[in-house]
């Protein structure tokens, strides 16, 4: 029974099950935004397209493409809203962190790891190295 319990409380565990409730959360989030905005926009130029009443029929057996259509643009846009008003706003937010480090930081000729500018001593190595000044 010890073992169950450091399963569901490990780590790994918590962040995946956490992960999953706000991923749930937020794929609402962004259908909302979608049909809240992205779509009457589209509508504003020639309507909303929907192809979910197409189909074709061989012997007798229905095929319908029109929902797939229909799930591909559906996905396609979500996929363009996540990219442009979530991953490049991040990208970018990181990109200014990891500038600001390098400001502060820079690379020991010894062992390459990173250390403050004005820092007399590697702390990875311990080697000695000349202290940058501002």
């Amino acid at each position: 029974m010890d073992g169950f319990k450091k399963f569901l409380l490990q780590g790994n565990l918590v962040q995946l099950a956490v992960a999953v409730v706000i991923g749930a959360v937020f794929a609402d989030l962004i259908t909302a935004f979608t049909e809240g905005f992205i779509t009457p926009l589209i509508g504003i130029f020639g309507g909303v397209p929907a192809f979910g009443d197409l189909y074709f029929e061989i012997n007798g057996s229905r095929f319908l493409y029109g929902a797939f259509i229909d799930a591909l643009i559906a996905f396609l846009i979500t996929a363009a809203i996540l990219y442009f008003f979530v991953v490049l706003p991040v990208a970018k937010l990181i990109d200014r962190f990891d500038k600001e480090e390098e400001a502060t930081h820079r690379s020991c000729p010894q062992c390459r790891s990173s250390i403050d500018r004005a820092a007399a001593r590697c702390a990875h190595c311990t080697s000695e190295v000349v202290p940058e000044t501002a």
